[in-house]
């Protein structure tokens, strides 16, 4: 197994993360199997109880593992799928040992920091590092690892210290450093400094670990002279200095990557230079580029709790992003905080009340996120009434999908106090409520999580059309609360249809009102499985229905069932059967034009 370790310098916020994402894409598309590991040095045992304002979002793995964002990164970027043992925390780590030391594993003996927790650290990567994420069995080639935090923080030294053990474990030709760092350009000299990366380079040197790659943060490229100071000063080889410039978009980055060599550079110290391919990135680099040149606005209003921070819903980002590129459109993202949509602030804050409905009239679509808690809960109410009234495409994950049901009850069925338990225990009538295998004492982990399968009750809904009319789907979850099963009826009777369910029949997992151009809400997070080429198909319907265009995605959903044959130049061709005569047409298309047309 060789290991390549992310940390970074200076800073936060680097994007160590996507740094580490883009270097696993490379690799992978040298023609090498990738896992990827995520170290936050913070106590927490995982992400799920903290705040998405202070940490951006909790991601959700397949397995239910809840942790930091950057897994989604790796997900996105390599196409595989992460397990909770893949994010390691200082939490777990303590966790683990205490509860070793409770056993009496430890024979009595002293248990400290060293060796103890950077014996478990190391024992941790090595076996998360074993765990297949891409289908196949068997461990991969490569693991990339990235350190959280900022060289010199005090939390990161346990950390620090088990991988300049476990570097000395694996030996130097399996182990390869990249240090990101910023490299500053003072707008009063307009020259770029490198004494913040010599110094973080020296603290990381005293702490034991030397890094062979440096990949400089800057707005520009590094001048020459600037990668000679630092190869000298930081005793890297200036063929090893590379630089991450500001670029239009993320998908750049293993671009710039492989432009720059970096691939070769990890190939000479892991000794891995007559084993690799070419990296074959035609095709992202055809949607990188792509995604710069499209023009065609395509708005949606996202109405959240935690618009302060963008991070909250970078997932829902990332899955709209996906979405509006594979329909060639450029996205305009209008956030929205929900509660400037409702009557409190138009007392409160007037501007800022007029500003968020003239943002969510002129969207042409909605999405409402999921979320936690009372704070906007009547915006995002209000916003769904609009999108249904209105017949502006709608889709609500999680809350979104329950607001979405809470509100048809109070206007349609004129059930004035219809509410969830979450918001109002005391409601007559509850359309949403606490799900019987739930905790109401412990917080972290005791959620329906992970991966759940959804059936299709109608293949004639919107939903069903566009997973391709698929029997059923499998996708990730995050709540507490579901709609009560027990007003199902009632709903339906009035022309709310709850077309997907879970193997019971008696979880809702997916609404639809089927006399609307577009109004779904899923129980499930849809964007936790987005990627690039491969966009969620309830995002995908989503923008298709905000441009005009669902007729076509729903058509072209129908065709990715249809099992291709390849012709003799190349191309492939599919037969599907067109209107109620079912007449046939063929289609002939590339990969490039299925994949972003």
């Amino acid at each position: 197994m060789k290991y390549v370790v992310v940390s970074g310098g200076v800073v936060s916020g680097l994007g160590k993360g996507v740094t580490a994402s883009s270097i696993g894409l490379i690799l992978k598309s040298c023609g090498f199997r990738v896992t990827a590991i995520k170290i936050d040095p913070y106590l927490n045992i995982d992400a799920g109880t903290m705040s998405p304002i202070e940490h951006g979002e909790v991601y959700v793995l397949d397995d239910g593992g809840e942790v930091d964002l950057d897994l989604g990164n790796y997900e996105r970027f390599m196409d595989i799928k992460l397990t909770s043992e893949n994010n390691i925390t200082t939490g777990k780590v303590y966790k683990h040992v205490l509860e070793k030391e409770r056993r009496g594993d430890y024979l009595g003996k002293t248990v400290q920091v060293v060796p103890h927790i950077t014996d478990a650290i190391q024992e941790w990567i090595e076996r998360a590092a074993r765990i297949p994420v891409d289908g196949q069995s068997g461990p991969a080639d490569v693991c990339v690892i990235e350190l959280g935090g900022t060289i010199g923080d005090i939390e990161s030294m346990p950390f620090i210290e088990a991988l300049g053990q476990f570097s000395y474990r694996v030996g130097t030709d399996n182990f390869c450093l990249i240090h990101v760092s910023l490299v500053p350009v003072l707008n009063v000299v307009g020259e770029q400094k490198t004494k913040p990366t010599q110094h973080s380079v020296r603290d990381l040197r005293g702490l034991g670990l030397s890094p062979n790659i440096l990949a400089c943060r800057s707005t520009k490229p590094l001048e020459d002279n600037v990668k000679a100071k630092l190869s000298q000063f930081c005793h890297v080889p200036m063929e090893n200095v590379v630089t991450l410039y500001d670029c239009p978009n993320i998908w750049h980055i293993p671009l710039l990557l492989k432009e720059q060599k970096a691939h070769e550079a990890i190939f000479r110290v892991l000794n891995l230079e007559g084993l690799a391919k070419e990296p074959a990135l035609e095709e992202w680099s055809l949607m990188a580029k792509m995604t710069d040149k499209l023009h065609v606005p395509v708005r949606i209003a996202v109405v959240g709790k935690y618009t302060e921070l963008l991070d909250s819903y970078l997932s829902i980002h990332k899955a709209l992003l996906h979405a509006s590129v594979a329909r060639r459109k450029k996205l305009v993202i209008d956030w929205i905080s929900a509660s400037d949509l409702e009557q409190g602030a138009k007392k409160e804050n007037p501007d800022a009340y007029k500003a968020a409905w003239k943002l969510l009239k002129g969207a042409d679509g909605v999405l409402v996120p999921g979320g936690f808690g009372s704070r906007g809960v009547e915006g995002k109410m209000l916003a769904a009434k609009y999108s249904r009234e209105n017949r502006v495409p709608y889709l609500g994950i999680c809350l979104g999908m329950q607001l979405a049901v809470i509100e048809y009850a109070r206007t349609i069925l004129g059930l004035a106090d219809a509410n969830s338990t979450e918001l109002d225990p005391n409601t007559k009538n509850p359309c949403v409520i606490f799900m019987p295998e739930g905790s109401k004492t412990h917080m972290g982990g005791t959620m329906r999580l992970g991966s759940r399968r959804t059936y299709f009750h109608s293949k004639d809904s919107k939903s069903a059309r566009l997973y391709g009319n698929k029997s059923f789907v499998d996708e990730r979850h995050r709540h507490r609360y579901e709609v009560n099963p027990a007003m199902v009826p009632r709903f339906e009777s009035s022309g709310l249809t709850f077309t997907g369910k879970d193997e019971t029949g008696q979880r809702m997992e997916i609404v639809e009102l089927p006399n609307h151009p577009f109004y779904v809400g899923a129980q499930f997070h849809p964007e936790y499985k987005s990627r690039p080429g491969k966009p969620s198909p309830l995002f995908l319907g989503l923008i298709g229905a905000a441009s005009g265009e669902l007729d076509t995605v729903l058509l072209q959903s129908y065709q990715e069932t249809v099992v291709p044959r390849s012709l003799p130049n190349g191309k492939l061709e599919r037969v599907y059967w067109k209107g109620a005569a079912k007449k046939p047409v063929s289609v002939v298309y590339s990969l490039c034009d299925r994949v972003y047309s």
